[in-house]
């Protein structure tokens, strides 16, 4: 498959990106290179070879979900720049 400019420009359109002519032709090969190296790995035969289905042999190690208090509010409040009783206070960012 050979990749050209109204690829790339297609594609950038789709994905709302604008390029330069330098980006371009930079994107045009190193997408070409991707192609080839997708063609060279469709040539191998893996006609008897399984799926992998896990990278590893661990599955879904999780901690169990407990409820627990790990800062209380005043600990939270201790480096606040701005505080009001139990609130951060922030600059008003929003105009009505």
């Amino acid at each position: 498959m050979e990749i050209t400019t109204e690829i790339i420009n297609k594609l950038a359109d789709l994905a709302k990106l604008e390029f330069s002519e330098t980006e371009t032709e930079n994107l045009k090969k190193d997408m070409s290179q991707i192609i080839s190296y997708i063609e060279k790995m469709n040539e191998l035969d893996t006609e008897n070879v399984e799926p992998l289905i896990f990278m590893t042999e661990e599955t879904n190690v999780l901690r169990k979900d407990e409820v627990k208090t790990s800062i209380t509010k005043a600990e939270a409040l201790q480096n606040a720049a701005s505080k009001d009783s139990d609130y951060f206070r922030v600059p008003k960012f929003i105009e009505k």
